[in-house]
């Protein structure tokens, strides 16, 4: 079975039994540190996960060592539903090398990617850890989410139109008190 909808190459690890083991990575190590990181889009809530893994590489059929070129990961902002097709913002813009042996932890709402491997192969463990509650009270969300950036730059505007036209109300009744 194909990991997910986004690759071809890979295997969902509870295929194989390793349910239980990415059940306690997730409660022993991720969990922690979503609590800390992630409080506001259900870090501390996490109840479930989807591991897999996916192989990247020019040619899968060879091995060709540790060493690949290419494959870097890019971030682009964190969006909710409404937003996640809206435009990047400079500040938004993340590109990260892999490091072989590392981890990258981000929010799943965090809109990325990975870059084409251009030599070389590379095989990535991946765990999407789920919250049901934050699921389930992002149902009930009023506008402007403290967590989507979009949201956030359209609660600024619609503040500076506010204090634009209280400004032009009172320029106008100094004006008529003053003539």
């Amino acid at each position: 079975m194909r990991p997910n909808t986004m690759n071809k190459y890979g295997a969902v690890l509870d295929d194989f039994g390793l349910e239980t083991m990415l059940s306690n990575l997730m409660e022993n190590f991720i969990c922690p540190m979503s609590r800390v990181f992630f409080p506001e889009v259900g870090g501390s809530t996490l109840d479930s996960h989807h591991g897999f893994v996916v192989e990247y590489g020019m040619d899968r059929d060879v091995e060709l060592g540790r060493q690949f070129s290419g494959g870097e990961l890019f971030f682009r902002g964190v969006r909710c539903d409404e937003h996640v097709s809206s435009e990047t913002q400079p500040e938004e813009i993340l590109d990260y090398s892999h490091v072989p042996g590392r981890a990258v932890l981000h929010r799943g709402r965090h809109r990325h990617g990975a870059r084409a491997t251009t030599s070389g192969r590379r095989v990535n463990l991946l765990l999407w850890c789920r919250s049901s509650v934050f699921r389930e009270l992002k149902k009930y969300q009023k506008d402007f989410s403290s967590w989507c950036g979009e949201c956030q730059r359209e609660k600024k505007e619609r503040q500076r139109l506010a204090v634009g036209a209280t400004k032009l109300e009172l320029f106008k009744r100094l004006q008529k008190s003053t003539s």
